[in-house]
């Protein structure tokens, strides 16, 4: 029945799984950077570790977006009925 006003209890259900894995994504990204900083303040800017972490980091992060995005799309069409 579709009375043209918006279900939020069908919109918290939704954000949470998202909301997750916004999250659990983030928090991967984050220690790498953390970690990665800490080397290049110990041991300058050259620091190879500390690229290296930056890098993962930066992976980390976008593959955990198009991960969520992914998500989000499969979900839309789930809940599309198509």
């Amino acid at each position: 029945m579709d009375t043209g006003t918006f279900d939020f209890e069908q919109i918290w259900q939704e954000a949470y799984p998202i909301l997750g894995l916004v999250l659990l994504f983030g928090v991967l990204g984050l220690l790498p950077f953390y970690v990665g900083a800490s080397f290049t303040v110990s041991y300058g800017p050259a620091s190879l570790i500390g690229s290296v972490l930056t890098w993962l980091g930066q992976l980390i992060l976008a593959v955990g977006s198009g991960i969520v995005l992914m998500y989000i799309i499969v979900r839309a069409i789930q809940l599309s009925d198509v």
